[in-house]
């Protein structure tokens, strides 16, 4: 059995999740979130959900775990929500933000301005001497971290330098340059 889906996700005060016809709602004191599921069965018990699978078949025994980790990260999205931080790295590289427009100076022949989904809080942080930081906020994980992972995107640090866009407190494997 799944070590993951087998353990229950504890409800914190103040959430409230109901399941009907296959569909999960979590809500809390920073919003809501809905999560489609199949293959398994969600379980409302007291101040705990426990997600039970009818038989061994592969497909069930994936989607167990699955489902119980998101919905753990649903409970901790309404109460706590999820931040992510992006550090430029690189000569000329700048950040700046006009509402939901992230507008980005990569080191290429123009700027890159990208338009951020609505459920994620944007901020960009630039200090005298220091690299300039995005740094990104939203109750969901998953839309979190797939933007986070598209403005990475477009310049990944390479292995030399370190230059690039990386996460904070992310380690870079780096390599020896030409040696003399």
């Amino acid at each position: 059995m799944s070590r993951i889906g087998k353990s229950p996700v504890t409800i914190p005060a103040g959430v409230t999740i109901t399941v009907a016809d296959g569909i999960i709602t979590v809500k809390g004191k920073n919003g809501q979130l809905t999560q489609e599921f199949s293959d398994v069965t969600v379980t409302v018990e007291g101040d705990q959900v426990l997600v039970e699978r009818s038989s061994d078949h592969k497909d069930q025994r994936a989607k167990h775990g699955l489902y119980r980790s998101l919905i753990n990260n649903m409970v901790i999205g309404v109460t706590e929500g999820f931040t992510k931080s992006l550090e430029l790295v690189g000569v000329g590289y700048r950040a700046s933000n006009q509402g939901q427009k992230l507008d980005l100076a990569l080191g290429f022949s123009h700027n890159i301005v990208l338009e951020i989904a609505p459920e994620v809080t944007l901020e960009t942080i630039s200090e005298k001497g220091k690299n300039p930081i995005v740094k990104l906020t939203s109750l969901d994980k998953q839309l979190l971290g797939q933007v986070a992972a598209k403005i990475r995107g477009f310049r990944r640090p390479e292995p030399y330098k370190g230059k690039g866009v990386k996460f904070v407190g992310e380690v870079l494997r780096r390599k020896a340059g030409k040696s003399a």
